[in-house]
């Protein structure tokens, strides 16, 4: 089973979220889009008529998303099989959170490093394996 197969995306935590993308966009010209994150269009390298997303977002640094997590990032990462991903981690000893949400966008679930990061996992729509179109 292949487990991770590529960065979904990172989100970070930060004082003043609206200032941030602000000076990304003057800077950096990195725009938000209409999910209100940033995201990073490319093709798959085996299969060029495949596209996929990587997402940057900015939270507040009041966020609870990332919890229990401490850190102020948290990774995604594209997964082939979620369900059968976490069942193996767990197994291995690896925290797994207990909850799974299921969108039209794909399957999330969420683990903690041995550092205590917050890592999220994402399994795309079959459809779009390789990420959003």
């Amino acid at each position: 089973m292949k487990r991770v197969t590529g960065l979904g995306g990172l989100f970070v935590k930060c004082k003043d979220p609206e200032t941030m993308y602000g000076w990304y966009e003057k800077h950096l010209g990195i725009a938000r889009d209409q999910s209100q994150a940033v995201s990073f269009n490319w093709r798959e390298a085996e299969e060029p008529d495949k596209t996929g997303t990587t997402v940057w977002a900015l939270f507040p640094e009041t966020t609870k998303y990332f919890e229990p997590s401490r850190s102020p990032f948290m990774m995604n990462f594209r997964v082939e099989n979620l369900e059968q991903l976490l069942q193996a981690l767990r197994a291995e000893g690896v925290q797994v959170d207990d909850k799974m949400e299921t969108y039209d966008y794909g399957k999330f679930g969420w683990i903690m490093d041995p550092e205590g990061n917050r890592i999220e996992l994402w399994e795309p729509p079959s459809e779009r394996s390789s990420g959003t179109e």
